[in-house]
């Protein structure tokens, strides 16, 4: 688990210096296996209605720095509702 946190902080601090596999693996552990792979896209289903999609993709062996941020907003969004449930 610490792992997964020391990537999203690094992820935080450097948006685009994320590697895919570690992106890859932040979104494995938030959102569940991708729904749909193709070529250097993968996509995560998240339980929230309306635009219920996390969008990742390879570039030379990075994340885009765009997807990393709608990552991280996912990810907080995930963690808030999830606090708001309990």
């Amino acid at each position: 688990m610490s792992d997964i946190r020391d990537i999203v902080a690094q992820m935080r601090t450097n948006p685009g210096g994320v590697r895919y596999a570690a992106l890859c693996k932040v979104c494995d552990h938030y959102f569940g296996r991708a729904r749909a792979s193709s070529g250097s896209h993968r996509v995560y289903k998240t339980p929230w209605p309306g635009d219920p999609r996390v969008n990742i993709q390879n570039s030379k062996g990075l994340g885009k720095a765009y997807q990393v941020r709608q990552v991280l907003k996912a990810i907080e969004r995930k963690e808030t509702e999830h606090e708001k449930g309990e």
